[in-house]
C-alpha cells in the first residue's frame, strides 16, 4: 500500500509508485482526500476525484482509493496490507504507521523508499515552473507590444525608393 496527495502528477510520483510495486503482488494506493491534503500539505490544485482518475490509470496501481476523512489511519484495518510504502518525504513516521497497524491485529511491514533525484520532481516545483514561465510569457508580451527598441516607442520604418 502507498499513499498520496498525488496533485499534479510527475516523475517522482511514478519512480515513488513503480518502487512501491516492487515490494508485493499488487499495489494498493490510497489518495488523500481534499480535506486531509489541506491539514497535512496545501489546498490541492486538483480535486479528489480527478486526482483518483489519473491515479487509477497509472501502470503500477492495481487498485486506488480514497482516504478516509478525519483518522487516516482507519484505512489500514479495510486494506489490511503486508506492506506500506513511504515515500522519502512524507510526513508519517515509520513508528507511527507500525503502532497503528498493531493497534489493528496486522503485521504490516513499512518501508521508506529512497529519493528520486529529477527535474520536475514535486509538485510545488512544477508549479514554481509554471509561475516563472507565466512571469516571462507576460515580460515577453510588455517587450513586443513595445517594439524592437525596448524603450516604449513606436519601432522606426524605412522607406524603400528614391532618396
Amino acid at each position: 500500500m502507498a499513499t498520496g496527495v498525488f496533485d499534479l502528477l510527475h516523475p517522482g510520483h511514478l519512480y515513488f509508485l513503480r518502487e512501491a510495486r516492487k515490494l508485493g503482488d499488487e499495489l494498493w494506493v490510497v489518495v488523500a482526500r481534499d480535506s486531509t491534503a489541506r491539514r497535512f500539505k496545501h489546498e490541492p490544485i486538483m480535486p479528489e476525484k480527478s486526482r483518483l482518475e489519473m491515479v487509477e490509470a497509472l501502470k503500477p496501481v492495481d487498485r486506488a482509493v480514497l482516504g478516509n476523512e478525519g483518522n487516516i489511519y482507519e484505512i489500514l484495518g479495510d486494506i489490511r496490507p503486508d506492506v506500506v510504502a513511504l515515500g522519502f518525504d512524507q510526513a508519517h513516521q515509520e513508528e507511527r504507521v507500525l503502532e497503528e497497524c498493531r493497534r489493528r491485529g496486522l503485521a504490516t511491514r513499512v518501508v521508506r523508499l529512497a529519493r528520486f533525484e529529477g527535474d520536475l520532481d514535486g509538485s510545488r516545483k512544477i508549479v514554481r515552473k509554471v509561475a516563472e514561465w507565466l512571469a516571462l510569457q507576460e515580460r515577453l508580451g510588455h517587450v513586443e507590444k513595445a517594439g524592437v527598441r525596448g524603450d516604449g516607442a513606436a519601432p522606426s520604418r524605412r522607406r524603400r525608393g528614391k532618396a
